[in-house]
């Protein structure tokens, strides 16, 4: 039983700082523990991960996988992206966004002028990153067999403008979702290239997936703040972070519960990452008017009835269900 706490220690060697810090690992004594029965919120036992993983996940709402993705298939991502940002691609109901820093400057058909792609679901090359068979096999030990893919992007984090509009403030990607259970979701993010702390990595705040989804509005940053990055202000700036230092392929699976964000990209070239939120199709929507999520979703309706002259009656579930594809399973609620 202490080889298997040795090879929690290789999980831990993945985050850039000491494992002594990281309070919410699992120790040789929870390891142990495995052994007798153990009661799991956040994972299921289909053989994926191992005993020591799990407890990781449970136990702090992240987990990363090491060489998960092969250059060759991110080489592709790239290309695409290069392609759409030439506009030698059209995307149906693709969001496209530039950083505010670079919004009213006139616009550049390369990648200098974009900072992320959004929903690029009906995009057959880049969607294949939702259905690849290594990424499902992890998504699977979260949301169990029935596995939707809802929320795709593929980002590009620019060099800062020296404003700081580059850095992502912290919050839950549950705030932006209208269905639940929380515990059914997960987020699996993939770097497209080394991603540090130079270039923005993500940064966590292991063990708050336990919480409750807190409100979120837009920080009161100098500069400005991209749209629909909205952030936790009642957070505590001190609690104990974790900056996710990654190389090409790796990919981290995290709850939508989890608190994070991502610094500031200090270099002169972009940092790419690819993603896609996964639910359980057994997940059902909720309507959201009465609670925190209804400043997002005053937004969602505002840009849908931009882009698309979707009708006053538009709700936040419904943007949502049009965007959902089953990548394995049976769909049966969502």
């Amino acid at each position: 039983m202490f080889r298997a706490a040795d090879r929690l220690k290789v999980v831990l060697q993945h985050l850039d700082r000491p494992n002594s810090r990281i309070k919410a690992c699992a120790t040789s004594a929870q390891v142990s523990a495995y052994t007798h029965p153990v009661e799991f919120r956040y994972t299921t036992d289909n053989d994926v991960l191992t005993p020591e993983q799990r407890l990781f996940y449970e136990e702090n709402g992240f987990l990363l996988i090491k060489n998960l993705i092969p250059d060759e298939a991110i080489d592709r991502f790239r290309t695409e992206f290069e392609k759409i940002c030439r506009r030698e691609v059209k995307v149906p109901g693709l969001l496209v966004m530039r950083d505010v820093a670079i919004s009213k400057s006139e616009f550049l058909p390369d990648q200098s002028a974009v900072s992320k792609l959004q929903d690029f679901q009906e995009d057959q090359e880049l969607f294949r990153y939702c259905t690849l068979p290594q990424i499902l096999k992890y998504v699977e030990c979260f949301t169990g067999p029935n596995i939707m893919a809802m929320h795709t992007m593929l980002i590009n984090k620019p060099p800062d403008a020296g404003k700081k509009t580059s850095r992502h403030p912290m919050h839950q990607d549950l705030h932006y979702f209208p269905f639940r259970p929380a515990d059914h979701i997960v987020c699996a993010w993939t770097a497209m290239e080394r991603v540090d702390r130079s270039n923005g990595c993500l940064v966590v705040l292991p063990g708050t997936h336990k919480g409750t989804l807190k409100q979120h509005d837009y920080p009161d940053w100098e500069g400005g703040v991209n749209k629909m990055y909205h952030g936790i202000r009642d957070y505590d700036p001190d609690q104990q972070r974790v900056h996710l230092v990654m190389e090409k392929g790796d990919t981290v699976f995290f709850h939508p519960l989890l608190i994070h964000g991502s610094g500031m990209n200090r270099t002169q070239g972009f940092r790419k990452a690819i993603s896609c939120h996964y639910a359980s199709s057994d997940c059902y929507y909720i309507d959201v008017k009465g609670t925190s999520q209804e400043i997002i979703e005053q937004e969602v309706k505002e840009i849908a009835q931009r882009k698309y002259n979707a009708g006053s009656d538009i709700t936040l579930q419904d943007t949502w269900a049009v965007r959902g594809r089953l990548v394995k399973g049976q769909r049966t609620m969502m």
